[in-house]
């Protein structure tokens, strides 16, 4: 199996070299990752600007493309330049914090992905809880056996799955759950900093309510402790509101 790995917490981060080791037997593993931190970016790629790229040997453990762009610009650009053979997977992370919820939709992590699934190959992110002690050895571990299950039900080709694992500081996950998105929106607010010249900076913070339960989502199994898994496609297309939709008289155009 030839495997394609990335992250949007770039290529040095901890949670890719554990992503590595964890997939190790599985098959040959190019690592492409953005050259710096590129967390919140989304499905951003890089156009009629130069993408450097070159290869690094990363913590003495493995040798790695860094890429001066985004984590869908890893993909494409490994996919179509720097792999001798297309991926059989792609797999993004593992990141330094969930990805569920409304983060679904910022998160560069689910983006690297995606664009895996977006060009045809079976397509796993992958990202972790943020605590105070980040166990990515164990997350990786975790993970493994996720995608080892995944791939013996016949994950297919195009098919995108969102998997996060729960903080181990309260020891193992309680087992695995498959559960829809949630749409809850996070709570924002601003750490604002006041400058001498009269300007300001402002850093975005916040967090997701506190919710109801009962509510069998990915935001909600993940806070129950439970390693969440949810199926994703990237055709944003209302399918409920299209046949109202085409039912509506537009009228002429002139």
């Amino acid at each position: 199996m030839n495997i394609l790995l990335s992250n949007d917490d770039g290529i040095l981060a901890p949670g890719i070299s554990a992503m590595y080791d964890g997939l190790e037997g599985l098959g040959h593993i190019t690592v492409a990752a953005p050259d710096s931190v590129q967390s919140a970016t989304a499905h951003g790629i890089t156009v009629l600007q130069a993408i450097n790229v070159q290869q690094i040997h990363v913590h003495d453990r493995f040798h790695g493309w860094s890429v001066g762009g985004r984590p869908a610009d890893c993909v494409k650009i490994a996919v179509a330049e720097l792999m001798d053979r297309k991926p059989d997977l792609v797999v993004s992370g593992i990141n330094d914090g969930a990805n569920v919820s409304i983060n679904v939709l910022y998160s560069g992590t689910v983006a690297a992905a995606a664009e895996g699934a977006l060009l045809g190959f079976p397509a796993v992110a992958v990202s972790m809880e943020r605590s105070p002690e980040m166990h990515f050895a164990e997350a990786a571990r975790i993970a493994r056996r996720v995608i080892d299950r995944l791939l013996e039900t016949g994950l297919k080709p195009g098919e995108l799955v969102n998997v996060n694992i729960p903080s181990l500081k309260r020891g193992q996950p309680k087992g695995i759950r498959v559960a829809t998105q949630a749409l809850t929106g996070m709570v924002d607010h601003y750490i604002v900093t006041e400058n001498p010249d009269g300007s300001r900076h402002y850093v975005l913070d916040g967090d997701f309510p506190e919710m109801e339960h009962g509510h069998e989502t990915d935001l909600h199994a993940l806070s129950e402790g439970y390693v969440v898994i949810t199926p994703l496609h990237c055709d944003l297309t209302d399918i409920r509101r299209l046949d109202r939709m085409e039912r509506i008289d537009w009228g002429p155009l002139d």
